[in-house]
């Protein structure tokens, strides 16, 4: 049985977003965005992959709307069990994107659910266990921006979601 995954996801210069495009690619998942939740499908989900750019060494200002927004959701305990799991963008090597993904398991953990570590992929430049980053050149998105070889690693990130939700679905 294929697993529901949704990917949502805030994107501010367009990064982000092809990010995301690659993770749902990965996991077979529907794309969201941040700003307009479809909250009956996330309830609906069985896992939900977090993405925002890394914005002063935290989410964006919009995802991080989303995520306050979902305390109705957090209160009935609607996405425990549910298996989480998350990827940035940032313009720094660093630029604190680690914070991003430690906000995203966070998040994840105050509503009960199952985190999904990134494994390594081949090729990763940064090296996070936590979840996938990415990084970007302050200028439009664009075939090089950001790099094939960070979209390839959220594609396998995706994946890895994917198998990681078929062998610990619970339902």
């Amino acid at each position: 049985m294929k697993p529901k995954i949704v990917v949502v996801y805030h994107s501010g210069n367009g990064h982000t977003e092809k990010q995301a495009i690659a993770v749902a690619k990965g996991a077979n998942a529907e794309l969201m965005k941040a700003t307009s939740p479809d909250w009956e499908k996330l309830n609906a989900a069985d896992a939900i992959i977090f993405g925002s750019p890394t914005y002063m060494g935290s989410a964006s200002a919009p995802f991080k709307k989303f995520m306050d927004d979902s305390s109705k959701i957090w209160f009935a305990q609607q996405w425990k069990d549910k298996i989480a799991g998350g990827f940035t963008n940032g313009a720094g090597m660093s630029g604190d994107k680690l914070s991003t993904l430690i906000q995203f398991a966070v998040f994840a953990g105050q509503h009960g659910m199952i985190w999904a570590s990134a494994g390594f992929s081949p090729g990763d430049r940064f090296g996070g266990g936590l979840g996938k980053m990415a990084q970007s050149i302050d200028a439009p998105a664009d075939d090089d921006n950001p790099p094939k070889i960070d979209l390839a690693n959220a594609e396998n990130y995706g994946k890895r979601v994917a198998e990681i939700t078929i062998k610990f679905k619970i339902r």
